[in-house]
């Protein structure tokens, strides 16, 4: 039976459960178990492992040794006299055997040889006895002597020798499985025994290559081992007082002390990288980023637990609490990777570093630059966009994206190649609310949206105002951020309830109508007001349709940005109508923040965030998303209209607008599943009730700007005078009477039409229950 000679601190081969091979230091051996503990480096972490004897030869056969030979009881001695060489016998199968040549160039050479040594037969007088030259070779160290047994001859009696007594041969016994220090010194008592000056300093060497032994082998596997078990027993103790740390750190009487336990375990296991001002900024045509803000005084006066970990440059876990039927509480930890990802450390500077700033230079290449806020309403959309607010609820726009986006176009502004363009800054600013579009910088004046001849998108009645430094672009800012439509929520008391959209415009000096660049900067609207149609109010269901109708068609849009050729249905909102141009042309760069809140009550919502922004990104170009899938192109307009069934377009913008929402309700449907009928019948009511709506008011306008009281009361006094012409006046009142009675019969009619919308929008909201997150 195969036995093994293992040393701690040793290296051997194991194999790994995925097939690999490689070696490892023996760290502890238990012969009763007939197991080995193994360590070795991986990754900068030291790992171990238990491994079997069996499993050890069969991976490393060096160290297989063959066993002893059955010893006889006592030397057998015989008095004949030595063989001639031609009579003598093989070498004995007894013999030790040597280690292969594996073994050997992996020990010191003194050792091998203090083993041979220590197996040489010996013996003194006669001529049998060896020489002190021939104990040694030309390099002066032991060669290895191996004497045969020699079989005592049968029915032949014993005879005096008159020879002079020579003394007894031993049989070589296989020496035992021990360790190099044994050997080396077993081969000193051997050489003790034959006696010279020459085996006495043979002696003195092996003492001292016996003492170096040792120093050499610590230097490379016991010095290594003391290592990995010092460094071992430090992590052990740092992971034992970490966790102590955790216990006296959370209050037992907090309800949700649990998953606060069980969010710290999990945390402790990761390494955390955060984003820093010195990491690379990468350009990229679609970037989406996912920002996290601190607990609030509200979610901590609750005490709930910071759900969401940022523990790289671009990766985050949402650790979702839950509880299985027996009660038993457990987390389900979502992993969602991103361009970039922002912790609750990191401030506005470092944000607009990553997101918006590498898209200035853009509009001085004739190019439209956007970028969205996106996120719960109380996630801190404003505040990254406009700026921090005081204590009085007065918001400080120096340190918002917007105002350090001015500060960069009017440096870009002063650099030469940019002062021969000879361009000029101007600024607009407005809000999108309920499907209607309000002026911001024009006492909340309501504009209309409308496609010129070419098919481009114009704002009626949208006021620009020319600026030419940071402080006239914060004036602004802070005017509209006054009249802009906000309300209160459970998360936030000045909860914005409208896509706001600042824009910085490029023109050239005399040519209003040009064009050069444009960046829009939009505050998104809450997206969780989108999800809501329970509500009773009316306004309030409108509202979130609104919302989720408009989210719906941004995502499409940006979607179609990064694939060449596909229809952007950018019709099926107010919001993608006014962006058409920042969403066409190979110019046109897209930057996306997703703002999340780490409460544990907001975990759903911060969960539906995250995942419409990872769908945004998941169908860029070349990004291996459903609008990749096939390994084509994505379909042209005309092509993607045909095979989905959908007729073709028209100038007719309601036609056009119905089919667009569509396409974006299609896309829906296929990645969410649901009722998408149910849904698209009530957006469809929504917008028909807003259109009847305006229709009604343009009738209202038009009759109330004919002003029948004026001309009544002319041709009263038309009557009264002396010289009075009564077949004018009768003519002129019958006139007077015919236009009041047509305008009169069309405003009834937009009236009733407006009411039957009403009763449409509700009969489809109550089929429909909730909304479902864009």
């Amino acid at each position: 039976m195969s036995v093994l000679n293992l040393v701690q601190g040793e290296s051997v081969k194991i194999q790994r459960s995925d097939g690999r091979i490689h070696f490892t230091l023996i760290s502890n051996v238990n012969h009763e178990a007939q197991t080995v503990m193994v360590e070795w480096f991986e990754r900068g972490e030291t790992k171990g492992k238990e491994v079997d004897f069996k499993h050890i030869l069969a991976m490393n056969e060096e160290l297989r040794s063959v066993p002893a030979a059955q010893p006889a009881a006592q030397p057998v001695a015989h008095s004949s006299p030595p063989l001639s060489p031609a009579s003598k016998p093989p070498p004995a199968r007894s013999q030790i055997a040597l280690r292969s040549s594996a073994r050997q160039s992996s020990r010191p050479t003194t050792a091998a040889n203090s083993s041979a040594a220590a197996s040489t037969l010996a013996t003194s007088g006669g001529s049998s006895q060896p020489t002190s030259a021939g104990l040694r070779g030309s390099s002066g160290i032991p060669k290895k002597i191996a004497t045969p047994l020699t079989p005592k001859p049968q029915n032949v009696k014993e005879t005096p020798d008159p020879s002079p007594p020579v003394a007894k041969r031993a049989i070589p016994v296989a020496a035992p499985a021990a360790s190099r220090i044994s050997k080396v010194k077993a081969s000193g008592q051997a050489r003790h025994s034959m006696g010279g000056v020459a085996l006495a300093g043979d002696q003195k060497r092996l003492k001292a290559k016996e003492a170096a032994i040792p120093n050499r082998r610590r230097s490379h596997c016991v010095k290594e081992v003391e290592k990995l078990k010092k460094n071992r027993e430090e992590r052990r103790a740092r992971q034992a007082e970490q966790a102590q740390q955790r216990l006296e750190e959370i209050d037992p009487n907090n309800p949700n002390a649990d998953f606060l336990m069980m969010i710290r375990d999990h945390v402790s296991g990761l390494r955390i990288t955060p984003l820093t001002m010195s990491d690379p900024v990468s350009a990229q045509r679609i970037t989406v980023c996912v920002r996290k803000r601190p607990l609030n005084k509200k979610e901590l006066t609750r005490q709930e637990v910071d759900v969401l970990t940022v523990d790289a440059k671009n990766h985050l876990f949402v650790h979702e609490p839950k509880a299985k039927v027996d009660l038993t509480k457990y987390l389900e930890n979502h992993a969602f990777r991103f361009d970039y990802s922002f912790d609750e450390r990191s401030d506005n500077t470092l944000v607009y570093r990553f997101t918006a700033q590498p898209l200035v230079e853009t509009i001085f290449d004739r190019g439209m630059a956007t970028c969205f806020a996106y996120g719960q309403t109380g996630s801190g959309k404003t505040h990254t966009m406009g700026g921090h607010f005081t204590p009085n609820r007065e918001q400080d726009a120096s340190d918002g994206i917007y105002a350090m986006a001015a500060a960069d176009v009017f440096r870009l502004l002063t650099l030469p190649k940019n002062q021969a363009k000879d361009l000029v800054v101007s600024s607009s600013y407005f809000e999108i609310y309920g499907g209607k579009v309000f002026d911001l910088l024009n006492n909340k004046t309501r504009l209309r949206i409308l496609e010129d001849g070419k098919q481009q998108v114009q704002v009626v009645g949208l006021q620009e105002k020319a600026v030419t430094c940071v402080e006239e672009v914060l004036g602004l800012i802070q005017l509209g951020n006054q009249i802009r439509t906000s309300g209160t929520t459970s998360a936030n008391q000045h909860s914005s309830r409208s896509h706001a959209v600042f824009q910085l415009i490029l023109r050239k000096r005399g040519q209003v109508k040009k064009l050069h660049g444009k960046f829009s900067l939009i505050d998104l609207a809450g997206n969780e007001r989108g999800a809501d149609t329970s509500s009773a109010d009316r306004q309030t269901r409108m509202e979130g349709a609104e919302i989720n109708k408009s989210l719906l068609a941004l995502k499409e849009c940006i979607r179609a940005l990064g694939r060449k050729g596909a229809h952007l249905p950018f019709r099926a909102s107010k919001l993608t109508l006014v962006l058409k141009d920042s969403f066409m042309g190979d110019r046109s760069r897209t930057c996306m923040i997703a703002m999340v809140s780490p409460g544990q009550m907001s975990c759903e919502h911060t969960l539906n965030t995250l995942r419409y922004a990872d769908r945004v990104k998941e169908l860029e170009a070349g990004g291996g998303g459903a609008g990749a899938a096939g390994g084509g192109q994505a379909p042209s307009h005309g092509n993607r209209e045909a095979a989905q069934g959908l007729p073709p377009e028209t100038d007719d913008g309601d036609d056009a607008e119905a089919q667009d929402l569509r396409l974006v309700h299609q896309s829906l449907h296929q990645e969410q599943g649901g009722d998408s009928q149910g849904l698209l019948h009530f957006h469809e009511a929504v917008s028909h009730l807003v259109a009847a709506q305006e229709q009604l008011m343009e009738g209202h306008r038009e009759f109330h700007q004919c002003d029948f009281l004026v001309r009544s009361a002319e041709l009263l006094q038309l009557a009264d005078s002396p010289d009075c012409d009564m077949e004018e006046y009768a003519r002129g009142l019958e006139e007077l009477l015919e236009t009041q009675e047509r305008l009169t019969a069309q405003l009834r009619s937009k009236v009733i039409g407006f009411r039957r919308q009403m009763q449409e929008e509700e009969l489809a909201s109550q089929h429909l229950k909730r909304l479902p997150f864009p």
